[in-house]
């Protein structure tokens, strides 16, 4: 028996004009306001760093080695003419340098698996919110560069430049030596440093603002090629492409120049920078030799000072060769931060009972990602659990926004949206997802075979995905296909979109979900699938299912119990289908009556 489903009217007037919508800012990531899942994932790193820092200790201690070792030769093996302290000082020297290679390999394989770390941790929070903000956006922020954004900084975490980071602490160890062998050798280092630090900070003003426009037209340009990727046969057919490729090329050529503008100033610094360094530490043997003819250092001072300064020089030339990768981990860190900042990992929702289907909506006002106008206005019904309600309306009404809030994918920005008596953002989306069948206008199947596609990739229950396709009159089709339900859809196989639509449908009907929304079910079905799917209606009213379907079809709208219909993101109409049927047919006929009379004036 049908249910009658309720309309509480509003008991405000509803506003002459669309109120207006003023969408607040999401909160920016700042240093000082870390997402706290970015915390998390740091906090969880600091012993792995603290291990590599301590690593780099004993290494930058081993690095004095050679120092020691060339003084040693030339202040008291050369003096001596002793081969058996020659000898010894070798094999010290060797093993030093055996346990030194160790360190560099433990400290390397400690960063791999921090990074390892930082992926595991923060890759799934990152894929969340990927989605949340493609869902929020309606599709229009759709981007995977999040996840280029966590290689970027685990490719940082594993490469020279965070050793040359770990190193440059130590760089006054050098120093401090150099001035125990002369105060000359020693500011003539500190100088060479100055140098080199001055070099490194006209790297980062010459290249940031230029990265930073690279990194936004590469993005661009990345995005355009998705979208145009989608619609590939519309493009192609309509001869859209050699237009769209000069649009590609502006971008990627905006991108390409910013680029090679940072690469070209990054490389000519780089360059001087090693010219320097090579020249300081041949110059600095000159000063050594100088000192040493006046009796103030050893001979062996002067090999060892030039030993020294190039390891005090390292870590800074590996920062400037390494620029370009620290300020690309830097950026994607940061537009990581900023993404988990506006869409954080949301808490664990107390569990609810089991979804029964019963909707009620109280003067709620839909806004969607970045409109100015609300799209559904001051919206007020009821629909009880197993019923159906068709939705009907012009194009941009408010149709489709109206199914996405019903899924919980639009919050109201006013008023509330509750199923079974909790507001729906109280559920939980993977409890939500699961009582809820989804049939979208544009129809998407997934990589896999049909029966993932039909138990929508989770533990395949033969007998659930049979009964689903059976309801969806799609199994006979199903079974004709040269792999049956483990047929793969990706590769050269394809669907029609009538086969797909069917196939989708079924989805949407696994394990009896306790709601289904079905936006244009039957726009590409023939007369096998849109008898198939009245069927499935019938079905779907004995086991007491909720029922929201988009459509103009009037043997579907027949169906149900209600029809609503929208206009301009109200509701405009409401009824029984033969009332509604009436109504229409009276404003038509009224709309001919005025138009005749106007005419005849």
């Amino acid at each position: 028996m049908k249910q009658p489903i309720s309309v509480f009217p509003s008991t405000r007037s509803t506003p002459a004009e669309p109120p207006t919508v003023t969408t607040k800012a999401r909160p920016t990531a700042t240093p000082a306001a870390t997402p706290p899942a970015l915390r998390a994932v740091i906090s969880a790193s600091r012993s792995a760093i603290a291990s590599a820092a301590l690593f780099s200790l004993f290494l930058n201690l081993l690095m004095l080695v050679p120092s020691i070792y060339m003084l040693q030769v030339y202040d008291r093996v050369l003096s001596t003419g002793s081969v058996p302290t020659l000898l010894m000082l070798t094999l010290i020297t060797t093993f030093m340098f055996i346990i030194f290679g160790g360190l560099e390999w433990l400290r390397a394989q400690v960063m791999i698996v921090a990074s390892m770390r930082f992926d595991a941790a923060l890759g799934p929070k990152v894929h969340d919110a990927i989605f949340n903000r493609t869902i929020a956006s309606s599709g229009r922020r759709a981007s995977a560069q999040p996840l280029e954004d966590i290689d970027r900084v685990r490719q940082f975490v594993t490469g020279p430049g965070l050793f040359a980071l770990l190193d440059a602490p130590w760089v006054p160890i050098y120093v401090g030596l150099m001035f125990v062998f002369h105060s000359w050798v020693g500011w003539a280092a500190v100088f060479s440093m100055l140098v080199l630090a001055g070099l490194t900070v006209w790297t980062e003003l010459a290249t940031h603002q230029l990265l930073q426009e690279a990194n936004r037209s590469s993005i661009a340009a990345n995005q355009q090629t998705a979208s145009h990727l989608r619609n590939a046969e519309v493009i192609t057919a309509m001869g859209m492409l050699p237009k769209l490729r000069e649009r590609w090329l502006r971008d990627r050529s905006s991108a390409l120049t910013a680029q090679h503008r940072a690469s070209a100033r990054a490389g000519l610094i780089a360059a001087l920078s090693k010219t320097y360094r090579l020249t300081s530490q041949s110059l600095i043997l000159g000063l050594g030799a100088y000192l040493a003819i006046r009796r103030e250092i050893s001979p062996g001072m002067v090999i060892a000072g030039s030993i020294l300064l190039g390891r005090a020089l390292a870590p800074i030339d590996q920062l400037i060769g390494s620029w370009r990768t620290m300020t690309g981990a830097r950026t994607a860190y940061q537009r990581l931060a900023e993404l988990l900042a506006e869409y954080p990992e949301l808490p664990e929702a107390m569990p609810l009972p089991p979804v029964r289907g019963e909707y009620e909506l109280d003067k709620m006002v839909i806004a969607p990602f970045g409109a100015r106008m609300a799209v559904i206005k001051d919206l007020t019904f009821k629909i009880p659990a197993g019923s159906q309600l068709g939705v009907i309306g012009p194009s941009a009404a408010g149709k489709s926004t109206l199914l996405r809030s019903l899924l919980g994918l639009n919050r109201p920005h006013s008023g509330t949206l509750r199923l079974d008596g909790a507001e729906i953002s109280q559920y939980s989306r993977a409890a939500l997802g699961g009582a809820i069948g989804y049939l979208p206008q544009d129809v998407e199947l997934l990589d896999g075979s049909i029966s993932d596609n039909i138990a929508r990739f989770g533990d395949v229950d033969p007998e659930a995905v049979v009964r689903a396709a059976r309801r969806a009159g799609v199994h006979e089709m199903i079974l004709a296909l040269p792999e049956g339900y483990e047929t793969r859809l990706e590769g050269n196989f394809t669907l029609s979109a009538g086969q797909r639509q069917r196939v989708a449908l079924a989805r949407a009907l696994y394990r009896d979900p306790a709601v289904v929304i079905l936006d244009e079910p039957n726009s590409n079905l023939d007369e096998a699938g849109s008898a198939a799917l009245l069927k499935a209606l019938d079905e779907l009213r004995e086991i007491g299912s909720t029922v929201v379907i988009v459509t103009h079809r009037n043997g579907v709208l027949e169906k149900a119990d209600a029809v609503l219909l929208l206009v301009d993101g109200k509701l405009a109409l409401y009824g029984t289908p033969a009332q509604v049927s009436a109504s229409l047919m009276q404003r038509r006929s009224a709309q001919a009556g005025t138009k005749m009379a106007a005419g005849g004036a």
